[in-house]
């Protein structure tokens, strides 16, 4: 049997390292929560605070109440929140009246009425349901809970019945698109030029995409971003079609990634995410194409998509760097755990 002063001379030497790890870690992770906490910036990375947003669908930025975001879960529950970027809090519960039961909301945008417009448009079987289903009711005036008399329209697609996520209203004729999410590749669906409440309006193939979980419109109507599990890419919008094969954007990546909007001077990207504390991140244009604004922004911070080649490029905001060192952290942690464990494992095992 081998020496028990070496080991209990390796057990200290792993206590302590392991203990000095853990107090760094938690020392790292305050220094971010106070720095959070101080940044009140708007169109900013945030975390949605609220217990009950736990499937965070879609995404939307108010065109009323700077910094404002509007979302909903992936549920039978007609709610919709607006949680504002500087805190992450939620300031307005939303509770559509005069629709039927939700089956899956997957999608939110607003339209140059002013309107917000709900997609539910999910259908994970891909054809159990012949019909889905759009919302619609004028984005509120006042940040406080409330219920809103809301417009339900049938939604049938031309070539049958989709699973779909993302639906996208254009800043500028308001024409609504939807697109389908499938492993080999979507359909990208034009609605007709005015929805209607006695029909069913059906949305006819225009184009072809790729796996899409959310998509949005740039707030000059110029571009379109789609993104999906993995990547996204932003497309010139020209003419009511896609033109080109678009510009991959440098996407976090996120678990369960759903949605995605422009803010609302299109400087920035801000992609979110399912979970419970879901974290929605700020990506920067930096191509000054068009929807790109003064690059300014009202937020000034987020990552960069300067360069999507490049693994880890643009992190530019503390909050980047805060989550970066988080896991840096982490993983130095995990691994040094690893080590001391393995270590003591050989040290004690009987020769």
């Amino acid at each position: 049997m081998r020496s028990a002063a070496p080991r209990r001379a390796l057990g200290a030497t792993a206590l302590a390292v392991l203990a000095a790890c853990a107090v760094a870690a938690p020392a790292h992770a305050a220094v971010a929560a106070v720095s959070a906490v101080t940044d009140e910036r708007p169109d900013r990375d945030f975390t949605i605070e609220d217990p009950r947003i736990t499937e965070s669908s879609g995404l939307a930025a108010s065109r009323l109440h700077p910094g404002i975001y509007w979302t909903h879960n992936d549920q039978d529950a007609p709610l919709i929140y607006g949680v504002d970027s500087r805190t992450g809090k939620t300031v307005a519960t939303v509770t559509m009246k005069g629709v039927g039961t939700p089956r899956d909301m997957e999608a939110i945008s607003i339209g140059p009425d002013g309107d917000i417009y709900v997609g539910d448009i999910g259908d994970n079987l891909d054809g159990t349901w012949d019909h889905v289903w759009i919302y619609r009711f004028p984005e509120p005036k006042t940040l406080r809970d409330q219920t809103v008399q809301a417009a339900q329209y049938v939604v049938k697609y031309a070539d049958g019945a989709r699973n779909a996520e993302a639906l996208m209203v254009h800043p500028k004729t308001g024409r609504i698109y939807i697109a389908s999410k499938n492993q080999k590749g979507g359909g990208l669906y034009e609605g007709p030029a005015h929805l209607t409440t006695s029909g069913t309006n059906v949305f006819r193939r225009i184009g072809e995409v790729p796996w899409v979980t959310d998509g949005a419109f740039s707030p000059d109507g110029g571009r379109l971003v789609l993104r999906g599990y993995f990547a996204a890419k932003e497309y010139t919008w020209k003419d009511g079609r896609i033109a080109g094969d678009g510009t991959a954007v440098a996407a976090p990546f996120q678990g369960q990634a759903e949605s995605v909007t422009y803010t609302t001077d299109g400087s920035a990207f801000m992609f979110g995410s399912e979970g419970q504390k879901s974290r929605v991140v700020r990506v920067d244009r930096t191509d000054g194409g068009p929807g790109q604004g003064d690059g300014g922004g009202s937020g000034g911070g987020g990552s960069s998509a300067k360069d999507p080649k490049t693994p880890g490029a643009g992190s530019t905001s503390p909050n980047s760097d805060e989550e970066q060192g988080n896991f840096g952290v982490g993983v130095i942690v995990l691994g040094v755990a690893f080590a001391a464990w393995f270590g003591l494992k050989r040290l004690f095992r009987r020769d």
